[in-house]
């Protein structure tokens, strides 16, 4: 009985859905351009959410925070798919997606870590994580 009981147990857990992989995010908010920042993400396009959804994103969030004087952005979100860099990349190729940018852009300002590298926003270190 004990070995089929353990069957069982291996079974189930062979079964279980994979933990999403987390990802974390900072970059500045141009403080004149905070509000339409704020605007675009309270009605975001349906496109947007339709394709972070296909590209295995979910639990997406971003925070602002005003930290001496400046805002900063915080983003994080969980991914399950099994290739981010492809679904990245899919979601780069994506004209909707394009043209959003094209809007949330303007409104961010990259730390500089990132503006080195040409990008937008830091990659943020997990240091702690209660599942």
């Amino acid at each position: 009985m004990k070995s089929v009981v353990l069957l069982l147990v291996v079974v189930l857990a062979g079964c279980a859905a994979p933990q999403p992989k987390r990802y974390a995010w900072v970059t500045g908010l141009k403080t004149e351009k905070a509000s339409y920042y704020k605007q675009l993400h309270a009605n975001p396009w349906p496109s947007i959410n339709k394709l972070l959804k296909e590209c295995h994103i979910q639990n997406y969030s971003i925070y602002v925070k005003e930290i001496e004087g400046k805002l900063y952005l915080f983003s994080y979100l969980e991914y399950t798919g099994k290739d981010f860099d492809a679904d990245m990349k899919r979601m780069a190729a994506d004209p909707e997606t394009q043209r959003w940018w094209k809007e949330t852009d303007p409104c961010q300002q990259p730390l500089p870590d990132a503006a080195l590298k040409g990008q937008t926003w830091s990659d943020a270190e997990e240091v702690y994580h209660l599942p």
